[in-house]
């Protein structure tokens, strides 16, 4: 064969050249297989992220048959992940508490609250059902046949009429007095503050638009009220509420612990580049206490630097960059075992059953069911710590093992690859937990709060102004420390 089709300069003339160019191809081969591999990885997670949970069931014959279908619906793809998988492909997963091929119990009947008011009504039987068939005698009621439905009366607007007294002395000197007014968050407005809450409740709380707000009031009512004059409202309480979350702010600086994340949403910048500026909402929080929603124009470090000044407590926090070197000369940095775990649960979403993921996930899950067991018996902080203690250190150790062991033989770019850099990276502030009662081991309540507004700008789609932004998170901090 001519070096014009070999990639050899010349073939081997020895059994051990020939035995060497043999492993040589089979090295290369087998880097091709791992490339292969990563770039699958990369793709089935893209899919699943354009697709959602739903998604994570499906093969990739399946994702790859929705992609040649455009406008697919998400009850298509719950549907489709009901089927069973094409050409053989396995979609198990291995769900913790859940064995495999485990059906799904039905949960019963629904029933309805028993601290909703109850209205009957009696529906009487036709005149013919009323008398006997045989005898003729009129029949007697010996009982009811009983149902429940949930039923809603639709929201009654009405125009409160104020009167305020104007009183005068008969004399003619003591001149005109008029009952004080009582103050109003929008001073002189159209509506009362019950409609400005109300609307606000509906735009961050139900995530509903303003002009969509504004076509439903005008259709219920008959007022027209413009978008423009609603979003008047929503930026005066946003205002008003600014010195409130500053307060919250500060109780949260002088705690102990802080979870901090965050989340992009889009800002109109009227610069006439005809699209939106990504800006950021960074969350800054304490389990089951104040939210606090701060508003920047970028994801730099300069943002929970100027936040966190010389704090120097316990920040909890993904693994974000931004994050380091921040707060006060004390500031203590502790990981997340969630983000740790998800790493490893995307590669079982890429490979359902993976011999190395697979097992690596039961571990961490070992690792929460040790705080889940203090929850069920009711332990306090130092119950809880002494039971961290005493279960975690053999199952953090395993961890380690099992991740150092994935990484010899996984290529650096792959899912699992990554997943393992990451938990070694994080180590030592994954482990911090050890040495601190308060801490949780995840920032999952953090997380939950931020999901809200990752549902609502899908319908708010984005910011009016920069300068908007601290009115709006002022708003989203109440919101979230009252759901909370």
């Amino acid at each position: 064969m001519s070096a014009e089709f070999h990639p050899y300069s010349s073939l081997p003339t020895t059994l051990t050249e020939a035995q060497a160019l043999i492993a040589q191809l089979q090295q290369k081969l087998q880097w091709s297989e791992l490339q292969r591999s990563a770039l699958e990885e990369q793709l089935r997670l893209r899919r699943i992220e354009k697709y959602g949970a739903g998604s994570e069931k499906l093969s990739n014959l399946q994702l790859e048959l929705l992609e040649e279908e455009p406008g697919v619906s998400q009850a298509e793809i719950e549907a489709e992940s009901e089927r069973a998988p094409l050409n053989g492909e396995t979609t198990e997963v291995v769900i913790q508490g859940k064995g495999k091929g485990e059906a799904k119990k039905h949960p019963g009947r629904q029933t309805l609250p028993p601290h909703l008011a109850r209205v009957e009504q009696v529906i009487a039987c036709p005149t013919e059902q009323c008398r006997c068939g045989v005898c003729g005698r009129e029949k007697v009621i010996i009982g009811y046949e009983e149902s429940e439905q949930l039923e809603v009366e639709p929201a009654r607007y009405f125009v409160q009429v104020t009167k305020r007294e104007k009183r005068a002395c008969g004399c003619g000197r003591g001149g005109v007095v008029t009952a004080p007014a009582a103050k109003r968050i929008i001073e002189k407005g159209l509506v009362s503050d019950r409609v400005v809450i109300q609307t606000l409740v509906n735009k961050y709380g139900s995530h509903l638009p303003l002009y969509r707000q504004s076509v439903t009031l005008e259709q219920e009512t008959g007022v027209e009220l413009s978008r423009a004059t609603m979003d008047g409202w929503v930026m005066q309480v946003g205002q008003m509420l600014m010195p409130v979350v500053g307060a919250m702010k500060k109780e949260l600086l002088g705690g102990s612990y802080l979870q901090a994340d965050e989340t992009p949403v889009g800002v109109q910048m009227h610069d006439r580049r005809g699209h939106n500026h990504q800006a950021y909402l960074w969350q800054y929080s304490r389990p089951e206490g104040a939210v606090v929603f701060d508003f920047r124009l970028g994801r730099g470090r300069e943002g929970p630097k100027q936040f966190l000044g010389k704090y120097g407590g316990i920040l909890q926090t993904d693994g974000y960059v931004a994050y380091e070197k921040v707060g006060g000369p004390g500031l203590v940095h502790a990981g997340c075992w969630t983000h740790c775990r998800r790493g490893f649960a995307n590669v079982v979403k890429l490979n359902p059953g993976d011999a190395v993921a697979t097992p690596m996930v039961e571990k961490i899950n070992a690792l929460f069911a040790i705080d889940a067991a203090a929850r069920e018996q009711g332990l306090n902080l130092e119950g809880r710590q002494a039971l961290r203690r005493e279960q975690a250190p053999a199952v953090l150790e395993a961890i380690k093992k099992a991740v150092e062991a994935a990484r010899a033989s996984a290529l650096p770019g792959s899912t699992l690859g990554k997943a393992c850099q990451y938990a070694l990276g994080q180590w030592p502030k994954l482990i911090r937990f050890l040495d601190h009662p308060e801490l949780e081991l995840s920032t999952n309540l953090a997380e939950n709060s931020i999901r809200p507004i990752a549902v609502g700008r899908k319908n708010w789609i984005h910011v009016g102004s920069p300068q908007a932004g601290p009115k709006v998170a002022a708003i989203l901090s109440i919101f979230e420390t009252g759901l909370g």
